[in-house]
Parts: structure tokens; sequence; C-alpha cells
């Protein structure tokens, strides 16, 4: 397969998801992303820590901003997403991994809520 081919077919079934199944998505990468930080660290490769905590960053300011404050929850939400930056932000600064070990429970305990929220929705 081509890669072209392989774009297409990507963007396509990105387009055909359902709401929950985009925040899923996005939680899986945010866990990838913390995941290859902690590799990074291991093989002490700086470069590539910083660019995964950077991306781990950028998904969390994307669900941050993505809350409807019509709804009580987001507010928790909200203050969890500020906790999950400042932690990623100790993280840059100090570089241990026991930050990633720390926050990777929390973040799929949330992971698995939103599923079960969106299979009951």
């Amino acid at each position: 397969m081509n890669r072209n081919g392989y774009m297409q077919y990507r963007e396509q079934s990105i387009m055909t998801m359902t709401q929950s199944e985009l925040v899923i998505v996005l939680y899986d990468e945010l866990i990838k992303r913390l995941k290859r930080a902690g590799f990074a660290l291991d093989k002490e490769d700086y470069t590539d820590f910083e660019a995964a905590v950077s991306r781990s960053r950028d998904i969390i300011i994307y669900f941050k901003d993505s809350l409807n404050f019509n709804y009580e929850i987001s507010y928790e939400l909200a203050r969890m997403y500020d906790f999950f930056l400042f932690e990623l932000s100790r993280l840059l600064s100090a570089r241990k991994k026991g930050i990633i070990e720390d926050l990777l429970p929390l973040i799929e305990d949330l992971r698995e809520a939103f599923e079960i929220a969106g299979k009951t929705a």
C-alpha cells in the first residue's frame, strides 16, 4: 500500500469516528506519548523526551480548550487538566520518570471513564 493511500484511509477513518471515539483515540495517543517520554528518559534521549512531553501537553491543552462549561463536570475536568499540565511542566524540568509513573494511572482511569461514558451514551 502506498503512503498516499494509507493517509487517505486514515483520514477517512478519523472523519467517520464519533466524538467519543475521537476522545479515546486522543487519550490513547496521550498515553503512548507519555510512555515514549519514559523510554526516552531511560535512553537519555532528551530530544525525543521533550518532543513526547510537548505533544502530551498539546493534547491536554486541546482537551481543556474543548470543555463545555455548561456542564458542571467540565470544571472538575479543567482542574484535572491543569494538574496534568503542572505535572508535565515539572517533568520537563526535573526529568524524573516517577512523575510519568504517577500520571499514567490517572490518565488511564480518565480514559476508561470516557470509554464507559461513550458506550452508555
